[in-house]
């Protein structure tokens, strides 16, 4: 399909998936309205009253809060408890310590849905024992644009990967009694005007790509739905009745509950008629207001019932209506360490091994910049985890190699005191400590020698909204954020070492004086605060210490970070701040150096080919410190392979050079790459990227041969043997990838992933492996038919290490 008909397509988007799941108009309750549920349902329902109906339709304010960021109340005279919902992408989220777990997008690389099945258990069995009953979690959005500031929270970029992780995780998480919420349903797949973009995507990319997750968390079990901010096709997800009625219910039968992501309800009838169940945070739509439209019939109150009935049913479901459920359990943080360090070993993902950089032997090792004394642990927004503890690399590196083991910055993210003699009258603006319920001013100047872009860093204690306010020149160096923009800056560069929050302000200045004024309050606790800068004088000792110290030793370890949070997305691929010349600094200094990536998705790399080794180890989680170690070390095999495709830069990408696809225009965006998403997109255009999907390099070497496909009921057999061709145990990740049907006249992608298995094996062994692929992955989404439609004739079958680097090749025939 050429682009012109493609976009011509998208616009026959709901007419045609109305068609295809028979979605009803008006106020006429679907065929599942009534679904079979328990007595018990049924008698509390005819007990509630119209106000205590449409309380548990929305959320309220915790009368004792755990720092969850939901609670729903329940009705006492009638036994029905109330819900604490807690976030937990990579762990509960709460003010309380909990397991941080690495990221979802490091836990997708182990391809090992066995361990994302314990992932989910270790934050099932942590959630019920923090007091909640509702996991916000998993997402399985899928990595669309390499700028998405949530790809971190994520599975990849493949649909069939993605469904099965996020279906181990939910009967990992639901195993151990916590409900589970996968999300965004549907489409969102970006940060920037999330709350309005308009996504438009033909029904054959909708049901093959964008769904798939979604339909394999349902068939799971998945006990909640959480709609997406974004509109699909004109309509707010969150009232959007071909999702919430027509395909998830109608369709894929899913008998629980429908909420809406945060402050993301616009509507009360269209809603709750359309098939969402629960606003969240608040009652703005589904309190009185609800109320009020079924007392002047403006909604039935059945379409009431039939929300209260979805809720109860889950909790019903899961014993806590009759107070089945089993006792909370206790914490056990030791295990849940145990799974972060293993999950972390599992994921970590060696793109680049040259000269037998790694793993690292005898000599003298130089650790340089910011991430490799700070513990990344996860990202920002609804990710964020409080660990128990979480060392840095440099403590974990120490800890191998002791005494040998230098340490340099690199880049600063602090920054350093500015000079006395640059201020008149002088202040020190190290720890300046105003009193509770006292205000201190400052009206002075700065003035500098020559012209110079600085970088001020504001460190201070408290609520980002009452900083310390700083003008310079008469303008505010660190204006406050726009909506929820101040609490969804990340996490590592806006938090110092000591606890002090951290803001940032670049400001290029002339030679000369500036006005510089301040006003700090106090407030009820005091405040701490300091001001420091960065400069290009500041950025080039750092460096050169890094140099210096890169010449030193024998090996180098650098360590390079982005920081990815909810509600923003990346302007670019680069490594923020100075970071690449950082890299090609030291690599021109001490080719013996390896990168440590801690970023949340794909990372442009200019130098890349002046490195020895560089490893990509994501967002680690608590125990990433000594997973990193043990990797560098060759304690273990890097076990990760990649579930997303790394361009070579900002124009070589599915959604590179048209704005139509990212991030929109006019509030519009174009799903116009239609099933061609991530890898599909390189080999559909001819593209070669940077890294591929599925790759990874292992410190021991694979062989494959001897493959056969045969047609089974299921689907496919695929058979093939593979060899450990190196003198060390490993892990490969052998992939199966499915080519394109004769028979079928629809769109194909040139091959998909059908299947993969995770091996160890011992030095020399030899493993007959056989992969089975289902016969969804044979189909095709037939837009005529609204439904699947097997892929018939001769298919060809490739085995390989990546989807670029494809080893043996078959062909089977596939008929009805």
């Amino acid at each position: 399909m050429t682009d012109v008909s493609r976009r011509s397509a998208l616009t026959l988007v709901t007419g045609a998936i109305a068609v295809a799941t028979a979605a009803t108009g008006g106020f006429t309750l679907s065929s599942r309205a009534h679904a079979a549920t328990g007595p018990r349902v049924e008698e509390l329902l005819a007990r509630l009253t119209l106000d205590e109906k449409t309380s548990l339709l929305h959320g309220a304010t915790d009368p004792a809060p755990l720092g969850q960021a939901g609670y729903v109340p329940g009705v006492p005279r009638l036994g029905i408890p109330p819900l604490r919902l807690a976030d937990g992408p990579a762990g509960v989220r709460l003010t309380a310590h909990a397991t941080a777990l690495p990221a979802p997008v490091l836990l997708a690389a182990t391809f090992d849905p066995g361990l994302a099945r314990r992932y989910g258990q270790v934050i099932g069995r942590e959630g019920r024992a923090l007091g909640q009953d509702v996991l916000l979690s998993p997402m399985v959005n899928l990595v669309r644009t390499p700028y998405a500031g949530r790809n971190f929270e994520t599975f990849g970029e493949d649909p069939l990967l993605a469904s099965d992780m996020v279906a181990a995780e939910i009967e990992g998480i639901q195993g151990e009694g916590l409900v589970a919420t996968v999300k965004h349903f549907a489409l969102n797949n970006q940060e920037k005007d999330r709350n309005t973009i308009d996504v438009r995507v033909d029904e054959q990319t909708l049901h093959e790509v964008e769904l798939r997750g979604f339909e394999a968390a349902v068939k799971a079990g998945t006990g909640a739905v959480m709609g997406a901010y974004n509109k699909v096709d004109g309509t707010y997800s969150c009232e959007n009745e071909t999702l919430l009625t027509g395909i998830l219910r109608d369709r894929w039968g899913f008998t629980g509950w429908v909420m809406t992501d945060w402050f993301a309800a616009h509507s009360t009838a269209k809603a709750l008629t359309a098939g969402l169940d629960m606003e969240m945070p608040d009652g703005t739509y589904f309190g009185t207001a609800l109320k009020t439209a079924v007392q002047n019939g403006t909604v039935p109150e059945t379409y009431v019932d039939r929300a209260v009935r979805r809720l109860l049913s889950v909790m019903d479901r899961f014993g806590l209506l009759d107070g089945s459920a089993p006792p909370r359990p206790g914490r056990d943080a030791k295990a849940g360490a145990a799974v972060a360090l293993e999950i972390a070993k599992a994921g970590a993902t060696l793109l680049r091994n040259e000269r037998h950089t790694l793993p690292l032997t005898g000599g003298s090792i130089a650790v340089i910049g910011p991430s490799g004394t700070l513990p990344f642990v996860s990202g920002g927004g609804s990710a964020h985890v409080v660990p128990d503890r979480a060392d840095s690399p440099l403590t974990a590196i120490r800890a191998r190699a002791g005494d040998k083991v230098t340490y340099s910055l690199g880049e600063d993210l602090f920054g350093k005191a500015i000079p006395a003699s640059a201020l008149s009258p002088a202040f020190d603006g190290e720890g300046r400590q105003v009193a509770a319920g006292e205000t201190w001013t400052y009206d002075g100047t700065l003035t500098l020698a020559a012209a110079e872009e600085w970088t001020f860093v504001l460190h201070f204690t408290g609520s980002p909204t009452g900083r310390p306010k700083v003008l310079l020149d008469g303008k505010e160096l660190f204006p406050l954020a726009s909506g929820y923009g101040e609490y969804f800056m990340g996490g590592l560069v806006t938090t110092a070492a000591d606890g002090l929050t951290v803001r940032r302000g670049t400001r290029a200045l002339t030679a000369g004086a500036h006005t510089l004024k301040i006003t700090a309050q106090g407030g009820s606790t005091g405040q701490t605060f300091r001001l420091r800068r960065i400069t290009a004088v500041t950025r080039a000792q750092d460096i050169a210490d890094a140099v210096r110290a890169a010449r030193s030793a024998r090996h180098v370890v650098l360590f390079a970070y982005e920081d990815a949070t909810e509600g923003v997305d990346r302007t670019d691929l680069a490594l923020p701040g100075h970071q690449n010349a950082l890299v090609e600094a030291v690599t021109a200094a001490n080719p013996r150096t390896t990168v440590v990536l801690n970023t949340s998705s794909a990372t442009a790399m200019p130098w890349l080919g002046r490195t020895g080794a560089v490893l990509q180890m994501y967002y680690p989680g608590q125990e990433g410190a000594g997973a990193t170690a043990a990797v560098l070390f060759g304690d273990c095999d890097p076990g990760g392979r990649l579930t997303q495709s790394f361009p070579v830069d900002d124009a070589h990408h599915p959604v590179a050079g048209d704005p139509r696809r990212y991030p929109g225009v006019d509030g519009v965006e174009e799903y116009s790459e239609g099933v061609h998403c991530g890898y599909r997109w390189y080999d559909a255009e001819g593209v070669r990227p940077l890294f591929p999907f599925g790759h990874g390099l292992s410190y021991t070497s694979f062989a494959y041969d001897d493959v056969s496909a045969r047609r089974t009921g299921h689907g496919l057999d695929v058979t093939f043997t593979v060899r450990n061709t190196g003198r060390r145990a490993g892990i490969d990740v052998p992939q199966v990838y499915l080519g394109r049907s004769p028979d079928l006249r629809l769109d194909q992608p040139v091959r998909v992933l059908a299947g993969y298995r995770r091996l160890t094996l011992s030095a020399g062994e030899r493993r007959r492996v056989t992969v089975r692929i289902a016969a969804r992955t044979l189909s095709s989404w037939d837009t005529g038919r609204h439904d699947w439609v097997l892929g018939t004739g001769l298919r060809a079958v490739w085995v390989g290490a990546s989807a670029r680097d494809l080893r043996l090749r078959t062909t089977v025939r596939v008929r009805s």
